[in-house]
């Protein structure tokens, strides 16, 4: 082969190569460009920056509202594995309103969205298949893994197939499609794609539809309190684990490492002394950290690098959970098959082969005795007259807050 026929060779085969990569996608090229998860969020240094939520719209009683509290008008699109939706399961369980907005459950697993992109996201049940139709992670290997569980279902308003053919049905232009979504039946739109914010509303805005109006997971004597550990919360421990576990550089896994243990510490020296992260109540703060402790032992741990605590051997955060467990409905909202099988199996840059490790069986721990109702007593106001202070013996003691 003489020198200018490789040359042509080469020529051709780069042409050939444009015309292929031109035509692998029928989309927008701003649509391809915008489609992206959380694996993709990160710094020139290597660290993990969640970018914020897109759809941040309110549900209100106030009058005029675009979006007012009404029964089985809205609904929740959720994964049980995920964290931040888990939030939402909590809250509406909590309030008792199952009858109120209902909901459907995504498949743990990531699987391809659309076969001319590369995007992987959450997918909805295919419960027409016999039982024989099964799938592998996004990248061909793992499992086999069902395409149903009998908590997951398909979706019932546009009978999509992905989560992110919802978002591209009421023109999404964000590209990050995540649950939860609080969803608007009537006006086929979504409210908001943000956990924080959509537990607020199912606290405040359903009351007279609710089961349970006499809870108050957000009391405006706490909001303060609660502000103040949400921020350390959500940062080193709600998201510290995720820049733990997709940070890219070793100076990045560091930096998150440190803060997420100082911050497990922090709660766990609160905790011995109150019986709930933000005082002596339950609130929605209490919500945003169960979620992320819950999940720690069976897969942070091992799949996010974050071994330098356990739940499991701290005696208060353990204790803690099992209180927050052991609540009327909560347990019903905890998953740990799906849980795990989302993490291991949905990334297979991180577990290629999507082996899930078995586990300590987290979950039995929370099912024994937790105990903390004496700090409850501890914290109980006392009001002596001097009479009586006098006639305390010595080793009695008062705690007054």
């Amino acid at each position: 082969m003489n020198h200018f026929h490789r040359i042509g060779l080469l020529l051709y085969a780069r042409i050939a190569a444009s015309f292929r990569f031109q035509s692998t996608s029928k989309l927008p090229v701003t649509a391809r460009m915008t489609a992206r998860t959380g694996l993709d969020e990160t710094s020139p240094g290597g660290a993990f920056k969640r970018t914020d939520a897109a759809w941040r719209n309110t549900i209100s009683k106030e009058p005029g509202s675009t979006f007012p509290p009404e029964k089985d008008r809205y609904h929740l699109y959720v994964a049980n594995a995920c964290p931040w939706a888990h939030r939402t399961l909590i809250a509406r369980a909590l309030k008792g309103l199952e009858d109120v907005i209902s909901i459907t459950v995504v498949m743990p697993i990531w699987q391809r969205t659309n076969l001319n992109d590369t995007h992987t996201g959450w997918m909805f049940a295919d419960h027409s298949s016999s039982g024989s139709n099964v799938v592998t992670n996004s990248a061909g290997r793992g499992g086999p893994f069902p395409v149903s569980y009998p908590s997951t279902e398909a979706d019932p308003i546009f009978n999509a197939k992905s989560v992110r053919e919802i978002y591209e049905k009421v023109n999404d232009e964000d590209g990050k499609y995540t649950v939860p979504i609080l969803f608007d039946k009537k006006l086929k739109t979504i409210v908001s794609n943000e956990s924080s914010e959509i537990i607020q509303m199912l606290n405040s805005q359903f009351d007279e539809f609710a089961s349970h109006p006499e809870v108050d997971l957000e009391p405006e004597d706490m909001k303060e309190a609660m502000a103040a550990v949400d921020s350390w919360i959500y940062q080193s421990l709600n998201n510290g684990v995720y820049r733990c576990g997709f940070a890219q550089t070793q100076d990045a896994y560091d930096t998150a490492i440190d803060e997420l243990t100082a911050a497990f510490d922090r709660a766990e020296e609160i905790l011995s002394r109150q019986r709930y992260i933000a005082g002596n109540r339950f609130t929605l703060s209490d919500i945003r950290l169960f979620v992320t402790l819950l999940r720690f032992d069976e897969v942070y741990v091992v799949y996010f690098k974050t071994n330098t605590r356990s739940v499991a051997n701290s005696p208060v955060l353990l204790n803690y959970c099992r209180d927050i467990y052991q609540m009327p409905g909560v347990a019903g909202t905890v998953d740990m098959h799906q849980i795990k099988e989302h993490y291991y199996c949905s990334h297979p840059d991180l577990n290629r082969f999507s082996i899930v490790p078995r586990g300590p069986d987290f979950e039995r721990l929370l099912k024994d005795p937790h105990g903390r109702e004496t700090l409850d007593v501890k914290r109980r106001r006392l009001t002596f007259s001097d009479e009586d202070k006098s006639s305390l013996k010595s080793d009695d003691s008062i705690e007054t807050f």
